[in-house]
């Protein structure tokens, strides 16, 4: 088959890369549609550990499935799918809690770290677990269905975080995962949404997709504006899906007494951190980790028309050009969001 492979870093390559085996309870999908994950991006220059090469990357995807295992039930050849791309073991203490994406032995598609090597959708195909599947609609399109991922991971930020009617809500960071935490706010019936970002046009894509307000860091006080909206109390809920230090910071000054901080972002390994302002004012805090279930959700929203993801959709390419979509997302290039590569 032929693949995308990271064979050094900064260094990625269209070939012929050997088909994927699959064990008794995997299938084997024919890749339709992967998109570049920031994620990826970042894992270009080594930068993040978690790339190590050579990797074949991607985990954002979608296909058909190809073969099955001899112990797959309920999937069979043709079936259109996406899938989760954490691959955790059944028999895990977290997972039969119900808790998958904090499984100790988890691993991700795409990514190569000191533990382990999985190979990703980067490629003409790729072998899956059958309890990572998911069956697309018929209104969903290859393209749609690989973008479910990082709304997912939007909707589980979503759904860890106490939300009531009316509230004012924060989210800091206008990128993919951003811009989805803002449509499911929007969907939830918040009261005010305000977006914070560097990038002018994502703050503009922000107010698109639902931001009542949009500041950006230079030209904005946050804390003071945030008060003036709020009777001068300051946020009720507040998501920061960057991951450095200021806008962490930013976020907690920005909250009401008593108001709940999700952490999203991911970026830093280590950060300042306000304690003080935390304990005193008696901020919830808490970290929103992958996905853990809201694929069917996400679909069904995609599929009728509730929640848009074609909006974020900046490009499509083949798979064999997918070197060079790769510098100009490393790059920052203006206006670029989600680009899908398609085998």
């Amino acid at each position: 088959m032929k693949a995308l492979i990271l064979k050094e870093y900064n260094n990625l390559v269209y070939e012929d890369f050997p088909k994927p085996t699959y064990m008794m309870n995997e299938v084997l999908v024919q890749v339709k549609a992967c998109g570049i994950c920031g994620s990826d991006v970042q894992g270009l220059d080594g930068s993040t550990g978690r790339r190590i090469p050579p990797i074949i990357m991607g985990h954002e995807a979608s296909g058909v499935v190809t073969e099955v295992g001899e112990a797959v039930k309920g999937w069979k050849e043709g079936e259109r799918v996406t899938f989760d791309s954490t691959i955790y073991p059944l028999n895990d203490w977290y997972t039969l809690k119900g808790y998958y994406n904090l499984s100790d032995n988890r691993m991700v598609l795409g990514v190569s770290c000191r533990d382990y090597r999985l190979h990703g959708a980067l490629a003409e195909y790729v072998s899956v677990p059958q309890q990572n599947l998911y069956r697309i609609p018929e209104k969903v399109t290859f393209n749609q269905a690989a973008m479910v991922e990082p709304a997912a991971v939007a909707m589980h930020a979503i759904e860890l975080t106490p939300i009531k009617v009316s509230d004012t809500a924060l989210v800091i960071g206008a990128g993919i995962i951003g811009l989805f935490v803002i449509q499911f706010l929007r969907i939830t019936g918040c009261g005010i949404i305000v977006a914070v970002d560097i990038n002018y046009n994502k703050l503009e894509m922000a107010k698109k997709l639902g931001a009542d307000v949009t500041l950006h860091p230079q030209d904005d006080n946050i804390r003071e504006l945030l008060l003036g909206l709020t009777e001068g109390r300051g946020a009720d809920i507040a998501f920061e899906v960057v991951g450095i230090s200021s806008t962490i910071n930013t976020a907690v000054e920005s909250l009401r007494k008593g108001g709940t901080l999700t952490l999203v972002g991911n970026v830093s390994p280590v950060v300042e951190f306000p304690l003080q302002a935390v304990v005193t004012r008696q901020i919830q805090l808490q970290g929103s980790c992958a996905i853990c279930g809201e694929y069917p959700a996400v679909l069904v929203m995609i599929e009728k028309g509730l929640l848009n993801v074609d909006e974020l959709l900046s490009a499509t390419a083949p798979l064999a050009e997918g070197a060079s979509w790769f510098k100009r997302l490393y790059n920052k290039e203006p206006g670029l969001m989600k680009v899908i590569l398609n085998p």
